[in-house]
């Protein structure tokens, strides 16, 4: 069954279907074939069903606080916040991308809406103080990967639902993920300045940083509200999503005055489409998981891993070679839903932490979104910048090799991933 499922999948990814189909056609294809005495009624079921889930109203608020925050000047001020604190420094326009990646990811959760909003602002002043179109091309897309592992992320949202794990608890470790993995761009940006001579700004007073941080306090208040409500116990996952969105309208239309009536009926229309596209991927991901648990295929892996004599370390191997294949084809939120239900059964078998593991599956599929020939963020650069996409992938591969190698680290030393979760929640 696993074969038809993936040897069908592959085939209408090669001809070019919608995801939707890619995954909704085998799963009915296996009801059909292997599963012909279940209702029609019940795939509708598994379909409608798994989506209706209190967790998942999380992804529609943070994609519209994501909208309002990327249209109006909460976003601007995070970044620009972050180039007073680090502009000085060589190649401190490389640093400022780097945090005002992870300052827009950690109020909107999207990395194709972090490319699309930091490019806009940044990439011509990159280009100002020198640094290559290729390596600043390069930068902005592989530093809005971060917003996947900076919490609040849709894509640990997902997982949770998925495996029944602990979103906040994904949030903790997704922080200092995150934080290696900006770390790692940062030595690429030094290295980059340093050989390109790029020019720095001038060091700015204390009383500057300090009218920075003034003109940037309600934009602040957005991640310490989510991140704060969440790690004191104030809000769940899904009630700081709801409470982000009033926040942003709240902020945009009477504090900063740049949300008219109109214009949020237009950012609401767009969070409406981008919320329907990701939810029937759900639908259609839950059926396709069902019938996976139906056939066992989880305990097929586990039995083969066992009969081959492959433990732990093997095993995540294989994860992430499929992760990274699998990236650099389909959306992020469909490789989630293909991959983790026959895989994460054999993680528990293991003995792999469900969090650890999903710091090793997110930060792969952040890769695969800059991965060529099809990573997502490359095509989102492409048309907010409008430069070729042959000058963009010639620009990250700096940025996938760094990437490999921060996720064979995260992969063999879980404590990096379970260390914060560990000290805010306990073991």
């Amino acid at each position: 069954m696993l074969f038809l499922v993936i040897l069908l999948a592959v085939v209408l990814l090669i001809a070019g279907f919608e995801m939707l189909l890619v995954l909704g056609i085998p799963a009915l294809a296996t009801k059909m074939i292997f599963y012909g005495s279940i209702p029609d009624l019940a795939f509708i079921q598994k379909a409608v069903g798994g989506i209706n889930h209190t967790t998942l109203l999380a992804i529609p608020f943070f994609i519209f606080a994501a909208q309002l925050m990327g249209s109006g000047q909460i976003a601007s001020r995070l970044t620009g916040l972050v180039k007073v604190l680090v502009g000085h420094a060589r190649g401190g326009m490389g640093y400022t991308v780097i945090g005002g990646s992870m300052a827009f990811g950690s109020v909107s959760g999207s990395a194709p809406a972090t490319v699309a909003a930091m490019g806009r602002m940044v990439y011509p002043e990159m280009r100002a103080v020198g640094f290559s179109d290729r390596f600043s091309l390069g930068l902005l897309v592989a530093s809005a990967e971060t917003a996947l592992l900076i919490p609040p992320s849709i894509t640990f949202i997902i997982y949770g639902w998925m495996t029944g794990s602990s979103i906040a608890r994904l949030f903790a470790g997704g922080l200092a993920v995150g934080l290696v993995l900006g770390l790692a761009f940062a030595i690429l940006v030094k290295l980059e300045a340093k050989r390109s001579g790029v020019r720095s700004f001038e060091k700015t007073s204390f009383r500057e940083k300090l009218q920075a941080v003034r003109a940037a306090g309600w934009a602040l208040g957005m991640p310490a509200i989510i991140l704060g409500g969440i790690y004191g116990g104030v809000f769940t996952p899904t009630e700081a999503a709801a409470v982000s969105v009033v926040y942003a309208i709240l902020v945009e239309a009477f504090v900063y005055k740049n949300l008219s009536f109109a214009k949020l009926v237009e950012l609401t229309e767009k969070s409406a489409i981008s919320t329907a596209t990701i939810f029937i991927l759900l639908a259609m991901g839950g059926v396709l998981s069902f019938f996976v648990t139906l056939a066992q295929v989880p305990n097929q892996i586990t039995d083969f891993l066992a009969m081959v004599n492959a433990g732990p370390i093997t095993f995540l191997l294989v994860v992430n070679i499929c992760f990274l294949i699998a990236g650099m084809f389909i959306d992020p939120n469909s490789a989630l839903l293909i991959l983790v239900p026959p895989l994460f059964p054999v993680a528990m078998a293991l003995g792999i932490d469900p969090i650890h593991f999903g710091m090793i599956v997110t930060l792969n599929i952040g890769m695969g979104m800059i991965t060529p020939p099809f990573g997502l963020d490359i095509f989102v650069a492409s048309s907010t910048l409008n430069r070729p996409v042959m000058s963009i992938i010639k620009g990250v591969w700096p940025f996938v090799v760094a990437n490999i190698a921060v996720l064979l680290i995260i992969t063999y030393v879980p404590s990096i991933s379970l260390f914060i979760p560990n000290l805010i929640f306990g073991q």
